[in-house]
């Protein structure tokens, strides 16, 4: 009887959670690792790259979009104000451009009248939205952007004032600089990005503090951390990890989670499903949602507080009559729908399904010797050893190390991430250094996850 009314306060606790109503921006948990909502439960990061939102779609598009991802699970959507896609010149689906004279950063009030809208229509939906004030072109073109090339540190500062008072009172916002770029050598790019951070913090409401972090593009070793990680106004690191599969991305959160001081990090730009891969279609093809999941279980199993996730076509909003960006493979709507999108609620179910702000990531758990290559298996367990998640990409056989775990005995369920459905098995594991296990199946697109949790 004791063990039923505790299954049923689990989950009641994680119905809470999920369905909580935003009361304020996420926040960072004292621990450094993860996020939390404004009044302290467990917030796991699942996001989708929706660059062109404000950008290429009107109201009821943008209805349609949220209602969308709301069902699948989602509570974090990342989209730019001033757009990737030529997003200063190009006007919105209402007809309007961001300024109505660039050259004095006179601001068009019925373009940002548009993102308001938009905001709020999150909010009505629970969602957070991950804003970037602008994409990465407009302080450097690169040899795939449009620009202009329009800020300066002065500029920077000015428009990080501006915005950041435009939205200081916002309950549902993460503010998120850089864009795509990462700042060159021997130029001021770094300066204007905390130049940007600079006026968006003095214009904050010390009541609803709003957290910032910074998207760049692939690097090495980590992401933001490679240049601002010591900076006061960043909160949590960002990765960018690629749009090539097998790469393995759990070593840069890994990193970031060994610096000091220790702050959470996502991978806020993995490969996006149905992307060209490495940008090859002809040759390569394009991803799969086993790549896309693997990614994901991968960076979350490592010790990330969340993961975004995307799609080539609905990032940029494509359409019949828009022009495509590397070759999608269908229009935004009908992307919507795609595998994966349907399975994220899986892992964030997941991971609050069990003590969520004391979980670490725990290599020591595999006991075999690993590759990094498309077969790593990944491992996390409780602080106190009494539960873990062992992640099988392939589905294959291996040994674990359950000496570190609490209790002489474990139960097991495999978890199957393409469903969320779990099979129960009768055979408890025993503690010790060489322990074998068999997922219920093998080969590519097979993942499963193994949960342990200690019987006394």
């Amino acid at each position: 009887m004791k063990k039923t009314i505790l299954f049923f306060i689990a989950l009641l606790t994680t119905w809470v959670i999920q369905a909580q109503e935003i009361k304020g921006p996420i926040q960072v948990h004292s621990a450094n690792r993860y996020l939390m909502t404004s009044d302290g439960h467990p917030f796991f990061w699942m996001a989708d790259t929706a660059w062109e939102l404000f950008h290429r779609l009107d109201e009821t598009e943008a209805v349609y979009y949220l209602d969308t991802r709301k069902e699948q699970g989602f509570n974090v959507v990342q989209a730019v104000v001033l757009a990737e896609l030529d997003g200063i010149h190009t006007p919105n689906a209402n007809g309007d451009t961001p300024f109505l004279n660039l050259e004095n950063w006179e601001y068009n009030e019925a373009y940002f009248r548009h993102v308001d809208k938009i905001l709020d229509l999150a909010l009505e939906r629970d969602i957070h939205i991950a804003l970037l004030p602008t994409w990465g072109d407009k302080l450097f073109k690169n040899t795939w952007g449009t620009g202009p090339e329009i800020f300066t540190p002065a500029a920077a500062y000015s428009y990080g004032k501006w915005i950041g008072k435009r939205y200081r009172d916002r309950k549902n916002l993460v503010w998120v600089l850089g864009g795509d770029r990462n700042p060159r050598e021997d130029s001021h790019d770094i300066e204007v990005w905390n130049q940007m951070a600079k006026g968006i913090k003095e214009t904050q409401n010390p009541k609803n503090p709003i957290l910032i972090t910074f998207h760049p593009q692939p690097t090495d070793p980590g992401g933001s951390s490679n240049w601002f990680h010591q900076a006061d106004w960043l909160d949590f690191n960002m990765h960018q990890t690629g749009h090539c599969p097998n790469q393995p991305t759990y070593q840069k959160i890994a990193y970031d989670l060994n610096l000091s001081p220790q702050k959470p990090t996502i991978d806020g730009e993995p490969m996006y499903e149905e992307h060209p891969k490495c940008f090859n279609a002809k040759e390569l093809g394009y991803s799969e949602a086993t790549d896309i999941r693997r990614i994901m279980y991968w960076n979350v199993f490592a010790g990330a507080a969340g993961q975004t996730y995307g799609c080539h076509a609905v990032w940029q909003m494509y359409d019949l009559d828009k022009s495509p960006i590397n070759a999608p493979l269908k229009p935004w709507k009908l992307s919507l729908d795609l595998e994966v999108a349907n399975q994220v609620k899986h892992i964030k179910k997941l991971m609050l399904s069990r003590p969520y702000f004391d979980r670490l990531p725990d290599q020591s758990l595999i006991a075999s010797a690993q590759l990094d290559d498309e077969f790593y298996i990944t491992a996390t367990r409780g602080n106190d050893g009494s539960f873990a998640f062992i992640y099988f990409p392939n589905g294959k056989s291996i040994q674990l190390n359950l000496t570190l775990m609490t209790g002489e005995s474990f139960k097991t369920t495999w978890f199957d991430p393409r469903t969320g459905a779990e099979i129960k098995s009768t055979n408890n594991l025993v503690k010790g250094n060489k322990v074998s296990v068999s997922p219920p199946s093998s080969g590519r697109g097979n993942d499963w996850v193994l949960i342990l949790d200690a019987i006394d």
